[in-house]
């Protein structure tokens, strides 16, 4: 069963990215658009090449933009950018639409099981120009610190993010996989607009982070949004409750995250057209109170926050 409300949007449904870029609460993160299709599921993906089916990863991201999906998550790390080159060449067409791109910089790929954080200020501003030709535009809506490096001070790091923000070749900053301690480390050098940390219904560490953000109106985009699993077994609370809503499990937990925070921006990723479809109808998937509490409960350690 699949929830397919096509009702209007609703202001609930909208977040405005740093205070002035309006984006829908559901995205689309791109990081599995890589290698061959067989090779693109769990958690030893490589990431490590452009798609053989490029294609079809074409079309999808199209259709992802015709579904009105307007926040796109990338990373210079991605296939050694052509990660990057995919999007821009995918939502190229599109983006007079308001077409929010948001990409990374700070990790090094030396071989395709490594992922080794780089933080040298220069560097990252040489990432960041790379990353403006391979997107094929003049300023990067959403660049984020991909990993703190620990053999840089922090200040550093963002600086070289504020500096290029300062130069009009980024419009928003962001960090990835932050602590609340460095979060309000950054913020001092720079505004920070998003965070981007590990979060679905199986793994909640961030939750104080989730808190704070939600607190200070920056946006949360949980990378792996939707963990299935036990979670999702026939009898669970989460299965159950979707099928209260007529919807599928990972809908409805897509809406148990939009339900957490009005700031969360979920951003599942999919090389299915289908699957994708039914990512983006949870943006309008009607999830109560109630429910939130049942499976929140049944889920693990968490908050009672809505």
């Amino acid at each position: 069963m699949t929830h397919t409300n096509t009702a209007t949007p609703t202001s609930s449904d909208i977040f405005h990215l740093g205070g002035d870029l309006p984006v829908h609460r559901i995205g689309y993160g791109s990081m599995r658009l890589a290698d061959a299709p067989d090779a693109r599921s769990g958690g030893t993906a490589h990431i490590w090449r452009a798609p053989t089916d490029r294609a079809e990863a074409v079309a999808l991201l199209r259709r992802a933009a015709e579904l009105g999906v307007d926040l796109f998550d990338t990373a210079d790390a991605y296939a050694l950018g052509a990660g990057e080159e995919l999007i821009a060449e995918a939502l190229h067409p599109y983006r007079d639409r308001g077409i929010a791109v948001a990409t990374k910089v700070g990790v090094v790929r030396p071989g395709p099981t490594e992922w080794v954080p780089l933080g040298h200020p220069a560097y990252l501003r040489q990432q960041a120009e790379l990353s403006l030709r391979r997107l094929r535009t003049e300023r990067i809506d959403l660049l984020y610190l991909h990993r703190i490096d620990p053999d840089y001070p922090l200040a550093d790091q963002v600086g070289a993010l504020r500096q290029l923000q300062d130069e009009g070749k980024v419009r928003h900053i962001g960090l990835s996989e932050v602590t609340v301690a460095q979060l309000r480390e950054a913020t001092e050098t720079a505004p920070v607009a998003a965070v981007q940390n590990l979060y679905n219904l199986a793994s909640r560490e961030s939750e104080d982070v989730v808190d704070y953000t939600a607190a200070h109106g920056i946006a949360f985009v949980p990378y792996f949004p939707v963990a299935m699993g036990a979670h999702a077994a026939p009898d669970s609370p989460l299965s159950q409750v979707a099928r209260d809503l007529t919807a599928t499990p990972s809908q409805t937990a897509l809406a148990w995250l939009l339900h957490r925070s009005p700031t969360m921006l979920p951003i599942p990723g999919t090389s299915s057209v289908p699957h994708l479809e039914e990512n983006v109808a949870a943006l309008r998937l009607p999830l109560t109170g109630a429910q939130f509490e049942e499976i929140s409960r049944a889920s693990g350690p968490g908050t009672t926050a809505g």
